[in-house]
């Protein structure tokens, strides 16, 4: 009997240890971030970790108004600042990627570069919203660069986040996107089409940074994710998937 109760207090104290980490994430980790999740539960096979993902503008907003998110991982290190500023975080923003902008189709010849998509009239192009989305964002200024944003701007249709901008090309209702180069690299997405890697210099960086939030005071797991991000099993992932990493 004795055993008996040593064994379920053993089993309340793990319980007790064991501290959820709840994560807002950049919709273009969606594979990426899931691979180092389960990468770092193979050491750590207590850590119970989940992750939203979604546009960084938006998540921003929620955090912003009390979401009880442990860390935010942003595309765009500028929502991770301004939180900081509000004095929302328990750490500075700390760069993990520098992410990437592609054109992607499943049937149009992308090796041209952004210049096929005026060649087609009525064409459907699938953009994350650069209301509240920095891929949007991103893409816009592209297209921007290249003269181009005025002749299809009529042609774009408007994703919640990168991750469903990706969604509209692969089901077809968009025939072309400017996506991230993470999810063209998924499994979902790296037979189904081709890609044409923008160039950098069409757009502002896109420096994803992730910071510690307020919520997460005495989650000891969530610090330990965190340094875990620049383990060098994460670092390869992120790298699998598009990403340059910082130095």
């Amino acid at each position: 009997m004795k055993r008996i109760i040593y064994l379920i207090a053993f089993l309340i104290s793990m319980t007790a240890q064991a501290q959820i980490v709840k994560i807002a994430a950049a919709a273009d980790l969606r594979y990426a971030l899931d691979e180092v999740v389960k990468a770092y539960k193979k050491n750590n096979s207590g850590a119970t970790i989940e992750v939203i993902y979604g546009s960084s503008g938006n998540a921003f907003t929620q955090i912003s108004n009390g979401a009880p998110y442990d860390i935010f991982f942003s595309a765009d290190i500028i929502y991770p600042q301004k939180l900081k500023e509000a004095g929302l975080t328990l750490t500075d923003p700390k760069l993990y990627a520098i992410g990437r902008i592609v054109l992607w189709s499943a049937t149009l010849d992308v090796s041209r570069g952004l210049s096929v998509l005026t060649e087609k009239p009525n064409l459907k192009i699938a953009i994350a919203n650069p209301e509240h989305a920095p891929y949007g964002q991103r893409s816009v200024e592209a297209l921007k660069y290249y003269q181009l944003y005025e002749k299809i701007e009529d042609e774009l249709i408007f994703g919640e986040n990168v991750s469903q901008a990706a969604q509209f090309c692969l089901s077809g209702n968009a025939e072309a996107g400017l996506i991230a180069l993470s999810l063209v690299l998924s499994p979902s997405m790296s037979n189904q089409g081709k890609y044409f890697l923008i160039d950098e210099k069409s757009h502002r960086p896109l420096e994803q940074a992730y910071v510690i939030l307020d919520h997460a005071k005495g989650n000891k797991d969530v610090f330990a994710f965190a340094e875990y991000i620049s383990a060098t099993a994460a670092r390869l992932i992120f790298e699998k998937y598009g990403f340059t990493l910082p130095k």
